[in-house]
C-alpha cells in the first residue's frame, strides 16, 4: 500500500485559513509564521499585503505575486426573526450557494450557520427552474430574533463556506479555496527554498502575498509600486479543461497533473515566457500552454502596468470547478510550480530586465 501524499504544513495551514478579500487576517498570520524567518526583510502595508525580501541589494528586482484572498460573503442585513442576509465578495456561482454550511468570522470568534432557501417541495414548476437571486438566500444561525442574532454577529462580518481541504486520491485534493492559497504558498515557498539553497542570487527577490485580487487585483496594484520590480511573475489557478461539458475549441486544452500552465499573450513579456519554458524543459517535468488575447483576470494585469511597465509572466496551477466550494487540484502541479519559480529566479543575471 502506497504512503499517503505528504502535504506541506505551510500549504495545509493556508488552505484552512479563512481570508475573504479585505479580511485576510488568518492567511496573513500563516504567511508571517512560515515566510518571515527566511526573509532578509519583511513588511506589511495598508492593503494587507505581505512583502518578503531576499538579497535586498540584488539586480534585477524580481517580484513574485500570489494572492491570499478568497471568495466570501459579507453580512448586510438581519431581519426581525434573526435570519441573516448577505452580499457576495468575489465572483460566485449563485447555483451553488444554497444549502451550504458557513462560518462567520466575528469579533467574538467564529459563528456557524447554514445558507437557506425555500425547499423544492414548496416550489411550483417555474420556481424550480429559477436560480435564486442573492437577496433571496439567507444564513440561518439558529437565532430566534434580530436582537439575538446581532448579539452574535455584526453587519460587515464576513463568512466562508465550511468546506475544508482533504486529499481525495493520491496527490489530488479538494478544498474551498485552492484559488489562490496555492499561489500564496508558491511565492512564499519559493523564497524559503531560495534562502535555504544558499546559492548566490543575482536578483533581489520579493515574494508578495497579495490581498483583494478577487475584487480587482487591488493588492498587486499597490504592491508593484512599493516593490518597483524590473520583472514579475504572477501565479494563480487556471481552468483545467479535462472534464465533461468543457469544449476545448472554446477553452483550450489543459489538464490536472499536466504541469504548470504558462501563459502567452499581450499581458506576458515574450522573454519571460521563453525563460519559463526553458526552465521547465531543463527541470524535465511537463508544462502546458495557455493563450490569452487580453489582460488576464489575475494579478499579472496589475503587475504589467505598474510604474513605467514591468516585464511580467504568468504561471497557473490547473484547477477544476473554480469558484465552487470544492475546487480540485493535483498537488504535484503545485510542487512543480515552486520548482519552476526557484529555477527562474536562480537563472537571472545582473541587468537582465527582459526589455524587447
Amino acid at each position: 500500500m502506497s504512503k499517503p501524499y505528504a502535504v506541506p504544513a505551510f500549504l495545509t495551514e493556508l488552505l484552512h485559513a479563512r481570508s475573504p478579500s479585505g479580511a485576510e487576517f488568518e492567511a496573513q498570520a500563516v504567511f508571517d509564521r512560515h515566510v518571515r524567518p527566511a526573509a532578509d526583510a519583511y513588511a506589511k502595508d495598508a492593503l494587507g499585503n505581505r512583502l518578503a525580501t531576499l538579497n535586498p541589494a540584488g539586480d534585477p528586482v524580481l517580484m513574485l505575486a500570489g494572492h491570499m484572498d478568497e471568495l466570501g460573503l459579507i453580512i448586510t442585513y438581519v431581519n426581525k426573526d434573526g435570519f441573516i442576509y448577505f452580499d457576495t465578495i468575489g465572483g460566485h456561482d449563485r447555483t451553488v450557494i444554497s444549502g451550504r454550511r458557513v462560518i462567520i468570522q466575528t469579533a467574538n470568534g467564529p459563528v456557524k450557520g447554514v445558507t437557506g432557501k425555500r425547499a423544492v417541495h414548496l416550489m411550483d414548476e417555474a420556481d424550480r427552474k429559477k436560480v435564486p437571486e442573492i437577496h433571496e438566500i439567507w444564513i440561518d444561525i439558529g437565532a430566534r430574533s434580530k436582537k439575538e442574532a446581532l448579539a452574535r454577529v455584526n453587519i460587515g462580518d464576513t463568512a466562508t463556506y465550511d468546506h475544508e481541504f482533504e486529499l481525495i486520491h493520491g496527490s489530488i485534493g479538494a478544498a474551498r479555496a485552492f484559488d489562490n492559497k496555492v499561489g500564496a504558498y508558491i511565492v512564499g515557498e519559493t523564497l524559503i527554498r531560495l534562502a535555504a539553497a544558499r546559492k548566490k542570487l543575482a536578483a533581489k527577490v520579493v515574494a508578495v502575498a497579495t490581498s483583494q485580487e478577487e475584487i480587482g487585483t487591488r493588492g498587486a496594484a499597490t504592491a508593484v509600486y512599493a516593490v518597483n520590480p524590473h520583472l514579475a511573475l504572477a501565479v494563480d489557478v487556471g481552468h483545467a479543461t479535462d472534464h465533461p461539458d468543457c469544449d476545448n475549441r472554446k477553452f483550450g486544452e489543459t489538464k490536472l497533473g499536466g504541469g504548470p500552465i504558462i501563459c502567452r499573450g499581450p499581458n506576458i513579456n515574450p522573454k519571460i515566457y521563453e525563460r519559463l519554458v526553458a526552465a521547465a524543459k531543463k527541470l524535465g517535468f511537463p508544462y502546458q500552454l495557455d493563450a490569452d488575447p487580453r489582460p488576464t483576470g489575475t494579478d499579472a494585469r496589475a503587475l504589467q502596468m505598474g510604474r513605467g511597465g514591468v516585464a511580467t509572466g504568468l504561471v497557473s496551477v490547473p484547477l477544476r470547478y473554480m469558484h465552487t466550494p470544492s475546487e480540485v487540484v493535483d498537488l504535484q502541479d503545485v510542487e512543480h510550480c515552486v520548482q519552476l519559480f526557484v529555477a527562474f529566479a536562480q537563472s537571472l543575471e545582473k541587468g537582465d530586465y527582459a526589455h524587447w
